[in-house]
């Protein structure tokens, strides 16, 4: 009976909101809490003509990435796609998609919430995103695009080797994520 006695104390504990002992509750906790589509826009241009052009469009995608604090706790990131489909003869579809994730962070260095908001954040929303942009082109009435897979730890990781060169020449510091810098 005494061993499950500890159980049954951890558990009050954890229900009633009370700390749990060995600072178990102050461990670094991320995760993403919903994602969803925040805008999304399909522009058809040169239909109907478009539909009778016979050679492939070429692919411009643009992407951008940010993150705004929603509370202490909580930000949106945002993976923002543009895509552009031309050819010789015109644009054949544009579509442009704010994709959105709320991410939860607790206890997390300002090194390592800023790494999960530009870098990991978008890796995890990326599928998603990559579905609606390929059912949009569908529904425009063209055959679905798979966009490529992207590096976003890579990307991250260039980014900011060009920021901090940027600081350390003078310019504009990294702004903190979390206000724990």
């Amino acid at each position: 009976m005494a061993e499950h006695e500890g159980v049954l104390t951890d558990l009050d504990n954890a229900a009633s909101g009370d700390p749990k002992p060995n600072g178990a509750d102050n461990m670094p906790a991320v995760g993403i809490i919903t994602q969803y589509v925040k805008d999304l826009s399909v522009e058809n241009p040169s239909a109907p003509d478009v539909y009778q052009w016979p050679e492939p469009p070429q692919i411009d995608v643009q992407f951008n990435i940010g993150a705004e604090p929603v509370s202490s706790d909580v930000h949106e990131v945002t993976l923002k796609l543009t895509l552009t489909a031309a050819s010789q003869r015109g644009t054949q579809y544009i579509v442009d998609l704010s994709y959105c994730g709320l991410v939860g962070m607790r206890n997390l260095p300002e090194d390592q919430a800023h790494a999960f908001l530009y870098a990991e954040a978008p890796r995890l929303l990326f599928p998603f995103a990559r579905s609606v942009v390929a059912a949009a082109v569908r529904d425009a009435g063209f055959a679905p695009l798979m966009v490529d897979p992207v590096d976003f730890n890579g990307l991250y990781a260039q980014q900011l080797a060009g920021r901090r060169a940027e600081e350390a020449a003078g310019g504009t510091p990294i702004a903190p994520v979390t206000g724990n810098a």
